[in-house]
């Protein structure tokens, strides 16, 4: 692949992590640029703008956590994914309701990150190009661009496992971004979710 398709950079103090994720990411056509820390990161984010950052959540100084505090997920132009190992799930979980759009597992399969990156890409890219068509209701500005696509995965009836195949993320991320969508919703239960969404599409305010 000649053209780049992007910049992926990757937050992480593991010089093995970074490699290994430079080269998956070379080999797709992407530009990489690493980084052993946050501070380096924030830094970069100054005069650099990513397609997608890989963010390991243990690091000494700054954690994921604190960077992505430190970024404002929510107005981010590209997704952040969180890189944890087995023991760091409860970790990765609050990570995802801090805003990350979702948590790649150590030790990683390659084909199944770049899939689950190009695809999280290619959503955000959805959002700038209009963002998603149809999702007007009380409350949609509050939601992030990730969370408007499980949103609508979820209201179109899809299964956790298949807006998380559909949006190249983890059932269990769907879960909790569907219990971050109800919280911020103030629904009770899917039921309650689908009719919000459809009582604002039939309503008189479009």
């Amino acid at each position: 692949m000649a053209e780049t398709e992007g910049k992926i950079f990757v937050v992480d103090d593991d010089a093995s992590v970074r490699d290994a994720l430079s080269v998956i990411f070379e080999m797709e056509g992407y530009g990489v640029r690493v980084f052993a820390d946050g501070d380096q990161f924030l830094t970069a984010l100054k005069t650099d703008k990513p397609a997608c950052v890989l963010l390991d959540v243990h690091m000494p100084g700054k954690s994921g956590l604190d960077i992505l505090r430190s970024i404002d997920v929510g107005t981010f132009p590209s997704p952040v994914f969180i890189i944890s190992g087995q023991g760091d799930i409860p970790m990765a979980v609050s990570a995802i309701k801090a805003g990350a759009t979702d948590f790649i597992e150590k030790p990683f399969d390659a084909d199944t990150v770049v899939t689950r990156v190009r695809e999280a890409i290619a959503s955000y890219g959805r959002h700038a190009n209009g963002g998603t068509p149809g999702l007007s209701f009380p409350g949609a500005e509050h939601l992030t661009p990730r969370e408007r696509d499980v949103l609508q995965e979820i209201t179109g009836g899809a299964s956790n496992k298949e807006a998380g195949r559909r949006l190249g993320i983890s059932p269990r991320t769907i879960e909790v971004h569907r219990a971050r969508i109800m919280e911020k919703l103030g629904a009770r239960n899917a039921a309650d979710l689908v009719r919000i969404v459809l009582t604002a599409h039939t309503g008189d305010h479009g």
